[in-house]
């Protein structure tokens, strides 16, 4: 099984990087972007077959380490 974890900021919480991006695509003649927000992309191979336990799992290893909950927001797929 795998599980697809998407980290995000916060609507709120500035994002240079986002910014830079929008800049960037501006400069190239992309027209029309208005913002841009930039994250993680995380993709995880488990052992567990337990759906459950393997969402319970990732959603912990979220709040632990892969996101920072103050600032990001985060959501799990399970694929498999």
């Amino acid at each position: 099984m795998k599980a697809r974890v998407h980290i995000t900021l916060k609507s709120g919480v500035l994002d240079p990087q986002g910014k830079a991006i929008a800049h960037a695509l501006g400069s190239l003649g992309f027209a029309g972007v208005d913002d841009v927000r930039q994250g993680k992309f995380i993709e995880i191979k488990l052992t567990e077959q337990d759906r459950g336990k393997a969402e319970a799992a990732v959603k912990q290893m979220c709040e632990k380490l892969l996101a920072n909950t103050v600032i990001e927001n985060y959501t799990v797929e399970l694929v498999g």
